[in-house]
């Protein structure tokens, strides 16, 4: 079971000053499909297939385009964000995705104060992301599947490995807490399960057939 801390990833500046991200996990193309590399040093390289970081937003301004990706940003922290895509712009508030082109020239205002965003970067025609906001719960365990990335917003959660359904099958293992912005790697193979209150960021990373 892979856990990615927040607290342990470096927080790298934006090009344009206007803010940090932290990058939780990224595909390039030498690596196996369903294979994550958190902490990566390159976070605004776009030398990738895919990417999904955390961005703490400080001030106004442009953002950085990405020709040929598609972007789902997510509020995670702050009331509300104004962002503006291609001359269009769209009130984005806490904890409802949008989705639009990465290559768009975008910038965004904060008329409420700093906000923090989840962002997932996908390449057209080779992955497509989504993101969805699940609220936890004590009694029913929320599974992180193979190709998703589950992310505790808020509230206080813990994960489990399920017990192993292969040939060396093994029980599940004792919860692990876990920190606010901490992530779950997803597997098929002892599906990590979270318990808790709260909110959760489900990640999900489909590669595009054909």
């Amino acid at each position: 079971m892979q856990i990615i801390r927040f607290a342990d990833l470096k927080p790298q500046p934006w090009r344009n000053g206007g803010g940090v991200s932290r990058e939780l996990a990224s595909h390039r193309g030498g690596a196996s499909a369903g294979a994550a590399s958190s902490g990566a040093t390159s976070s605004d390289d776009g030398a990738w297939d895919w990417r999904v970081s955390i961005a703490d937003v400080t001030s106004a301004g442009e953002y950085s385009p990405f020709p040929g990706m598609e972007r789902v940003l997510t509020v995670v922290e702050g009331e509300l964000l104004l962002l503006a895509v291609d001359g269009t712009e769209h009130p984005l508030e806490k904890y409802r995705p949008f989705r639009f082109p990465g290559g768009a020239a975008s910038s965004s205002a904060l008329p409420t104060g700093d906000v923090r965003n989840l962002n997932v970067i996908a390449r057209e025609g080779n992955f497509k992301a989504y993101t969805s906001i699940v609220e936890l719960s004590k009694k029913r365990a929320h599974p992180v599947f193979e190709g998703q990335l589950g992310i505790l917003l808020q509230g206080q959660a813990a994960v489990t490995a399920g017990a192993d359904t292969s040939e060396t099958a093994g029980d599940a293992t004792e919860p692990v807490p876990l920190n606010r912005y901490d992530s779950v790697v997803g597997s098929d193979s002892q599906t990590p399960e979270i318990l808790g209150r709260g909110f959760l960021a489900v990640v999900s990373i489909d590669p595009v057939a054909g």
